[in-house]
């Protein structure tokens, strides 16, 4: 049996919902009174949380929980415990391939997590998994790992798409939703604590409130946290690019709080191409979708995903996608070269292109987003906006870095702030003196 005078560190692996699952995680600890670390050389206890979406995902995951039972084997490390989407995807066989960890939990068991700690440690290590149905809410636990001002509200769960090459619904399981008056519960509570934006997600927030039947919608939510005094920012990730109605639209182009920006991963536009990934187009085509968002007075931010190398993807398929990206001019884009995923219906599928095709396609992209986002960051250059100050750059410790309310955190460019005095944590006026092709420099007015 586990004390709870065993000091425990946590890895989070993967998107931001995962990590949202991890701060649910060590919320659970702390009402339990575990000692929570954040050095694993300080540690007896290590929980790993993966992913198991991609294989690059599945391969790091792999080298994660490698790496960390090597340390027990050393010595320090009394007790690994693997977690996520990876135990969700691959079951029971990991106990059989990796002996060495001590307890598996998938995503619908996570709050077994202090049952397994003060289960027999001479006991067969436990394996937790079943249909995923668990939803977290307002009443959970959880310690926020981000910085105090900037938070992720997990809005639901699940989905009910079936692109053919994913490998969510089975790993997360079908939509769950979570009622408008929890989410606010939760976002009024961070604004008391200081959180100043709000990052919306689920696996497809415009789908949010569909399996309800009660009338609640990504756009009633909305409405309902603009309301919360303290919030400044609230930012809708992960949106589905056939579920964008009008009405979100006029309330995104109307309310300043709500971020201008949409993330909408496209992954392709050849409608031969689409229509095998199982997202066929429903009467508007990615260019009319993209000219209806930009309509709007509040020049609406677009990002979005594009994946390269899908089965059946010929030159002119690609040509077509590269004219595309070429004429809508994204603000922020990502491409990721497809992988076929085991279990998934697109893994059966013919005609995938040699790999250096694909990296040619991804990067040749890429090229062409890089002289897209630094014409735009040019026309930056001599305006003041207001910018997030985030703290000390990652990339150079001589700068502050912070995030105009159109750049995501973690995967959008930044502002580099090399002259007055920032303060992380605030909203300050920032006036761009320079333009890069992923970051904008700029000094404190």
């Amino acid at each position: 049996m586990t004390d709870n005078n065993k000091k425990i560190f946590l890895i989070s692996l993967g998107c931001a919902k995962n990590l949202v699952d991890s701060e649910n995680i060590l919320g659970l600890l702390y009402s339990k009174d575990y000692p929570i670390v954040n050095d694993i050389e300080a540690s007896d206890i290590v929980i790993i949380n993966t992913c198991g979406f991609l294989q690059s995902s599945v391969e790091e995951a792999i080298e994660v929980i490698l790496d960390v039972v090597e340390r027990k084997k050393g010595g320090g490390i009394e007790k690994v415990i693997v977690t996520g989407c990876f135990v969700q995807r691959y079951g029971y066989k990991l106990k059989r391939e990796m002996p060495e960890v001590d307890g598996w939990l998938g995503t619908g068991e996570l709050d077994k997590i202090t049952v397994m700690l003060e289960q027999d440690d001479e006991a067969d290590a436990p394996f937790y998994i079943g249909r995923p149905t668990v939803l977290t809410d307002h009443e959970w636990p959880r310690i926020q790992t981000t910085p105090f001002y900037s938070a992720y509200i997990k809005i639901a769960e699940g989905c009910n798409h079936r692109c053919t090459y994913c490998a969510i619904p089975p790993i997360r399981g079908p939509l769950r939703s979570r009622n408008i008056k929890s989410v606010a519960a939760e976002a009024k509570a961070m604004s008391d604590r200081g959180v100043k934006e709000i990052n919306l997600i689920a696996q497809d927030t415009t789908m949010y409130g569909a399996d309800l039947k009660t009338g609640e919608s990504i756009e009633k939510l909305l409405e309902e946290l603009v309301k919360i005094n303290g919030i400044e920012w609230v930012r809708l990730l992960y949106s589905n690019p056939y579920e964008i109605s009008y009405s979100l639209l006029e309330l995104m182009n109307s309310e300043k709080v709500i971020a201008p920006y949409l993330d909408i991963p496209l992954q392709h536009v050849n409608e031969n191409i689409l229509k095998s990934m199982g997202r066929e187009l429903k009467g508007e085509k990615p260019a009319e979708l993209i000219k209806r968002i930009r309509s709007y007075n509040r020049n609406l931010s677009i990002r979005t995903t594009m994946m390269v190398g899908f089965p059946g993807e010929t030159d002119d398929a690609f040509l077509e996608l590269y004219n595309f990206v070429k004429e809508a001019e994204f603000d922020h884009l990502g491409t990721f070269i497809y992988s076929p995923e085991p279990g998934t219906p697109a893994a059966r599928l013919t005609g995938i292109p040699e790999n250096e095709v694909s990296e040619y396609r991804r990067d040749t992209i890429m090229t062409l987003q890089s002289e897209i986002s630094l014409k735009k960051n040019k026309a930056m250059v001599g305006r003041t906006v207001p910018v997030l100050v985030d703290g000390v750059s990652k990339e150079t410790d001589l700068l502050l870095c912070g995030r105009t309310i159109r750049m995501a955190p973690d995967v959008d460019t930044q502002v580099l702030i090399n002259s007055g005095e920032g303060i992380p944590g605030e909203i300050q006026d920032v006036m761009i003196t320079e333009a890069h092709p992923y970051d904008l420099i700029g000094e404190i007015v």
